[in-house]
Formats: C-alpha cells, structure tokens, sequence
C-alpha cells in the first residue's frame, strides 16, 4: 500500500480555480463515498479550505490512484475537465506526501505561516472522515499524527507568538505600551477596513470601551452597534481623545485631522498618562509631530508594516526549526508503516510455531497418560523454551529490518522458510511417519 497527496492550494491555483473544487460541508459525506469507490483507493481524506482542495489516500498503485483522485477532483465540478486541473496540480507519495500533511497542519504552507485555522479545519476534515468510514487504520494513525506534530510545532516553536498582519501589529505594540488591554478605551475615528479589524482584535484582548466617530452619523451609530460602543460627533471626537487609551484613526481625508495640539491636550486632560494613537490612514490624518509628544505614542501604516516584516522574518526562522520537527515525525511515521509489512509475518510465524508445539505436545501428552500437573507443566515449559529459542534469531531479524530497503525480502524469505502461505501439511500434523533423524531435523527447523 503507498500514500498519495493530490491537490491545489493558493500556491498553485488562483481563487477562480480553488472556490470551483471547494466541497461544501453539506457535501462533504457524498464526497468521500465517491472517492473511496474509486478502484484502488483503499482509504481517503478530504480537505476542503477557502485556501487549499486536497485529497490524501491509501491506494494499491501509486500511478493508478493519481489519476483517479484527479478524476475524481475533476468531476466534483462538471465544467471542469481533468486535462484542465492538471497544471493546477500538485502530487505527493509515501514520505513526500507525509511531510506535506504534517506541514499543513503546522501551518507551515499556509498563506500567513503559523495561523491556528488550518489545524481546526483539518480536525473536521478527519471527524468527516470517520464519520463516512473513509479513513482507516493507515490514514486514522496519519491524521492523528499530524495533529500531534502541529502541537509540537507550537509548543516547541515561537511560529504563532508574532504578529504578521498590520491589524495584529497594533494590538501586539498596544500591548507594549500597556502590558493590559482590560479596561482600557478605544476611539475609533472612520470605517476603514484595517482599523475596524485592529478594534476586533483590541476587543478581543480586552479593552473594555469602544467609540466611534465617522463624518457619516448613521454609518457611526451602525458600527458602534457592532462593536456595543457608543457613538461620538464627528466634529466633538478631539474633545473626547481624553478619554481614549488608544486611537484608531483610518479615514479618507487629504489632510491631517488630529494635530500635534489636539494630542497635547487631550495628553494634559489625561493627568499624563500614556496615549497610543494608529494611523492607518493613506495619505496620514495624524500629524507626524505627535511623536514628539511626551506620554503620546504615535505608529503609522510604514511602522506597522515594519513591525509586520521583522514579525515574519522571526517567523520564517522559526519555521526552519519546525522543518527539523517535521524531518524527525516523517521517519517515526515511516517506521511505523514499514513494521505494517513485517507485522503480519511475525504474527503468522508466531502463529505456525504455536501449532507446530501444540500438536506435538498432544501426541506426547497422550503417551504418557498419568503425568502430574507438574510434570505436564515442564515439558510445556521446555517445549515454549525450544520454540522461542529457535523463533528469537529470525524474529529479531525481521523487526531490525522492518525499516531497511531490503524489508520485502526478508518478509518473503521468511514466508519460504517457514512455508507461512501455506496450509500446515500432513507430515507437519504427523510425524510418526516420517524417520527419527528427519524428525528431530525437522524439529530444529521449525
């Protein structure tokens, strides 16, 4: 059996491309029933995200289950033929296919590397999976693993620990100048997509109060409803800067709105205490001498983008160690799938010698009609003694080989040997028939 990978993310395949193989959660079950009615694919995973549509697979032939997991990405939007998802495509087997899943789910491929969504969704992906009876013990054991690697990633990494997009920037130096959001207030000056956001994340790391102001009332009250805040008049929010702990400011004015001595101000009605204004603004609305301000700490759209690039070059370090991370879980997860091969043969091998001491311990014991307990128990004794002794050389060959590239032959030569595709015979049932010196010949071979 081999794992595949198939599939397309932001990286290979614009949005027009990926929203057309999205698979809905209503849809997801019929899905993975289509998928795994595919000739050759005996397990199979499906996840579906606005950045990514990929399939993982346990199938017979590597070739063989590529071209059905295209057909069947192809066919899950009709007007989309299988010649025209191809340059689309990326394909995956056995360890490169591992490595991909683990770094998915650690977020290393993602569009912002070390976002937490993808970990979620690939949960769901899996809860689908089993649900549908899809996955089995291969891909079950994969999937899990994976998680596990995205938790050690975290835990072991600072991937996640910085900002790398402008609105968490400035919760991140809010937070600087801070220490603690709670309790603190927010003016919001203006709708701008970026500062909205910036006041969602603020919110969500504690600040108590929100205002917002706008040039537009009605556009006002509607935002301060979202956030549960109140609304300012537009031409009174310098007046109420005082009672702002941070100020959000993200309009389309041509020139500056908040001057140097509007902040003095509201910084002398504040008793001093420290003010943290963000201009999102292109072109600026807050005077750039505002820095100049003692207790005023003023960041523009430049600053923040700064701040976001030193974010996600500490990230892009962080990911190489998450790499080695990943390096080390890949060749865990490979042992334990080659051990799958070597497994079944020790278990038969096992299973064989049991037989073999069985039945010759019943015609002994049949002889000998009066042996005490204790005598029946030594020469079982001995008997579980020979069998394991003779048993210990090849079993532990075959576990210490289960991860070298000459594995196969070990397990086949083990099968000849041993006869452990084949039905015991009636010389292995019987040996009265056959001459002492071949008894006690065959006996050293079994």
């Amino acid at each position: 059996m081999n794992i595949i990978a198939v599939g397309i993310s932001h990286k290979t395949a614009p949005v027009e491309v990926r929203e057309r193989l999205a698979v809905p959660d209503s849809r997801l079950g019929e899905a993975l029933h289509r998928l795994c009615s595919y000739p050759g694919i005996k397990e199979g995973v499906l996840l579906s995200t606005c950045n990514r549509v990929e399939v993982y697979a346990v199938v017979e032939d590597v070739e063989v289950g590529y071209a059905r997991v295209q057909e069947f990405l192809a066919d899950t939007h009709l007007s989309l033929s299988s010649e025209q998802l191809t340059p689309y495509l990326y394909w995956h087997m056995d360890d490169r296919a591992i490595g991909h899943l683990f770094r998915v789910a650690a977020s290393l491929d993602s569009m912002i590397v070390g976002e937490p969504q993808i970990l979620g969704q690939l949960k769901d992906a899996f809860e689908a999976a089993l649900t549908h009876k899809a996955s089995g013990v291969i891909l079950n054991k994969l999937v899990k693993k994976a998680i596990s690697v995205a938790k050690r990633v975290r835990t072991e990494t600072k991937i996640a620990e910085t900002a790398v997009s402008v609105s968490y920037a400035a919760v991140e130096l809010a937070r600087k100048i801070f220490s603690n959001l709670g309790e603190k207030t927010v003016l919001l000056v203006g709708a701008g997509e970026m500062a909205k956001l910036a006041a969602k994340h603020l919110i969500n790391s504690g600040v108590r109060r929100v205002m917002v102001t706008t040039r537009n009332p009605q556009g006002a009250l509607e935002l301060a409803k979202r956030f549960n805040g109140l609304s300012i008049p537009f031409d009174e929010f310098r007046r109420e800067m005082a009672e702002a702990d941070i100020v959000l400011c993200s309009t389309g004015a041509s020139q500056y709105l908040i001057r140097a001595e509007d902040v003095q101000q509201a910084v002398r009605r504040r008793l001093n205490r420290p003010i943290f204004l963000i201009d999102i603004s292109v072109p600026r609305n807050i005077e750039p001498a505002v820095k100049d301000i003692d207790n005023a700490f003023l960041f523009d759209i430049d600053d923040l983008e700064m701040r976001v690039e030193q974010n996600r070059e500490e990230r892009r370090r962080e990911a190489s160690r998450a790499e080695r991370i990943i390096e080390e879980e890949v060749r865990v997860i490979l042992h334990w799938l080659k051990s799958l091969d070597v497994t079944p043969t020790i278990v038969a091998l096992r299973k064989r010698a049991e037989e073999i001491k069985q039945a010759e311990l019943e015609k002994v014991m049949g002889r000998f009609g009066h042996l005490s307990p204790q005598e029946r128990g030594a020469i079982e004794g001995l008997a579980t003694g020979i069998v394991n002794k003779l048993l210990h050389g090849s079993l532990v060959t075959l576990k210490a080989e289960a991860d070298s590239a000459g594995s196969a032959m070990f397990v086949e030569a083990a099968k000849r040997f041993y006869s452990l595709d084949q039905a015991p015979t009636p010389e292995h049932q019987d040996s009265t028939d056959t001459p002492e010196s071949e008894r006690e010949h065959s006996g050293k071979d079994r």
